[in-house]
């Protein structure tokens, strides 16, 4: 299983960017799917989650500006990012927890680096 994050990029404050994560390899059953980031010299930190069922969460730092979502397919899973801050500048992974045989295993992206500045 291969998850490829894109998206990232420089923007100004205000300002709005998607993020990307597309799934490739064996055929899984996702448990649930989320996006965290990482600030230098920070903790990873999560900033939106959403459960196979399509239910989604957000810490209060981000809620109401981001949003998380993922196709009919459920080959990628997005990350709609509105209203930016130059704290919200970070490089952003995509990870999702799925079933693989009779465990739960964590697979991961790449990471994406997202700058707010002006």
């Amino acid at each position: 299983v291969q998850l490829q994050a894109s998206g990232g990029g420089l923007v100004q404050p205000g300002g709005s960017l998607r993020l990307s994560c597309a799934i490739s390899g064996s055929q899984i059953s996702i448990n649930y799917m989320a996006w965290h980031r990482q600030a230098p010299g920070k903790q990873r930190e999560l900033v939106a989650a959403m459960a196979r069922i399509g239910i989604a969460d957000y810490p209060d730092f981000v809620r109401g500006r981001f949003t998380i979502s993922r196709d009919n397919a459920g080959n990628t899973v997005y990350l709609e990012m509105n209203s930016l801050k130059p704290e919200d500048s970070a490089v952003y992974y995509c990870q999702i927890n799925a079933v693989s045989g009779t465990k739960l295993v964590d697979y991961w992206g790449q990471g994406t680096q997202v700058t707010v500045s002006s």
